[in-house]
């Protein structure tokens, strides 16, 4: 062993502290009213929480950059092995016209929105992937390319816990007083809401067809991740952002498209399937940890209002096209 592997760094002490707060968040779910978030908001808690009481040890540091950078792209690489083009189909060509149209829409009005408040790119394109896409995990697969501040991070990753879960109480009682029929109303929830477990909370609250059919369109939507992800990356090497060393190539993505055609095989045992899932909830969960850990919430506070009036402009634009262009389709009726 020469003297520069003795010196090195360790990132070891990083990942034990990441994984450690991943354990803790999905402990943490298992608490009453709690499991309605997702791990990877739970984490970027928890890791925010200590950064700004006892601070992130130093000898953490290279650890919770492995954690931010590598971990995560393969978080989202296994990410897509829970996503088969079966799923697509499944929905039909409405439900998944009515999904696009919904996504693309709001991704586009969010960016429109954050140029008139004065907002900064990267926060504005962040918010408008976490609500037009996927929540967290979406914010943190666009920031790969965006590379916002770690406070717009977080900032993000908190419009889309505060609105997702108002959506979360306000979905069912509209589906309700709309009458709308278990498919439309689980499209609905799909096409707009912002997490996974956030569609899965609100679309099983008008039963299990609605919840079911909520959590394919939903999937469907995460499917959108990967054109997202590569379009705006090409749109900064277009820009000729080389902050970061170079012109930044998803590369990471086309291993989330491979992931998605093993999984369209069939070849997968479903025995496989709750430990290949729990795997990627996990590896995001120490990602998200670790971005919680390079937080300061002085920072964030700095942002103001504004980036909360975006997002919440965001959720209610998403929420309304979406209904709109069901009721107009009559996409998921009977």
């Amino acid at each position: 062993m020469n003297i520069t592997t003795i010196r090195r760094p360790s990132i070891w002490f990083g990942l034990l502290l990441t994984a450690t707060i991943a354990c803790g968040a999905f402990a943490l779910r298992q608490l009453p009213g709690i499991g309605v978030l997702s791990p990877l908001i739970l984490s970027i808690l928890i890791g925010m929480a200590i950064h700004n009481s006892v601070g992130t040890p130093s000898i953490a540091r290279p650890g919770v950059t492995f954690s931010l950078k590598r971990l995560l792209r393969l978080g989202i690489i296994l990410l897509g092995l829970q996503l088969t083009v079966s799923q697509v189909i499944a929905v039909g060509w409405t439900g998944l016209g009515i999904i696009v149209v919904t996504l693309s829409s709001t991704f586009l009005f969010t960016k429109w929105l954050g140029h008139r408040l004065g907002l900064p790119r990267q926060l504005t394109e962040l918010i408008a992937a976490g609500t037009s896409i996927c929540g967290a995990s979406a914010i943190i697969a666009t920031n790969t390319v965006t590379r916002a501040r770690d406070e717009h991070v977080a900032y993000a990753v908190a419009c889309v816990t505060v609105f997702g879960s108002l959506s979360m109480v306000c979905l069912p009682l509209l589906g309700g007083a709309l009458d709308m029929g278990p498919k439309a109303y689980g499209l609905w929830t799909g096409a707009s809401i912002h997490e996974v477990a956030q569609v899965v909370a609100a679309s099983f609250q008008q039963g299990d067809e609605a919840g079911q059919f909520g959590t394919v369109a939903k999937l469907t939507r995460v499917m959108m991740l990967a054109p997202m992800v590569l379009l705006l990356g090409a749109l900064a090497a277009r820009r000729g952002d080389r902050s970061g060393g170079g012109a930044p190539i998803p590369w990471f993505v086309f291993g989330f498209i491979a992931m998605v055609g093993v999984a369209s095989t069939g070849l997968l045992p479903e025995a496989l399937t709750p430990w290949t899932n729990g795997l990627t909830q996990f590896l995001l969960a120490m990602a998200l940890a670790a971005m919680g850990l390079e937080t300061d919430l002085r920072k964030l506070a700095a942002e103001g209002l504004r980036p909360a009036l975006l997002g919440a402009a965001s959720w209610i634009f998403i929420s309304g096209v979406g209904l709109g262009l069901i009721l107009l389709t009559g996409a998921g009726a009977p």
